[in-house]
């Protein structure tokens, strides 16, 4: 990770990053838009070549969640090739907003 900007790799996440972009998202067991969201990304990222899913449970995870300022769950990182955070929504996302936001990133 680097000071300033968020920036994420397999070590920190757990898996590998995705060929052209990420969605990582931060959920709690018992938090019921957290399965919503799961539905959404990995159906976009299953339909765009590329483009991984990687769940991280925040309760479990609570040293990555203060570095990477997480509020709520759920929320979405939007990670580029490299790990970098290119956009991010907490609450859970419409797929429409998340195919956008990964046109950001690839």
């Amino acid at each position: 990770m680097t000071v300033g900007e968020v920036t994420l790799g397999a070590e920190e996440l757990g898996d590998d990053l995705g060929e052209r972009a990420t969605l990582v998202q931060f959920s709690s067991a018992f938090c019921a838009p957290c399965r919503a969201t799961r539905r959404v990304l990995d159906e976009v990222a299953a339909m765009v070549p590329g483009v991984s899913h990687i769940e991280i449970d925040a309760e479990a995870r609570l040293d990555l969640v203060r570095a990477v300022g997480i509020a709520r769950t759920p929320t979405v990182l939007v990670l580029d090739a490299r790990g970098r955070e290119v956009r991010r929504a907490a609450g859970q996302p419409r797929k429409a907003d998340v195919i956008a936001a990964l046109g950001e990133a690839v």
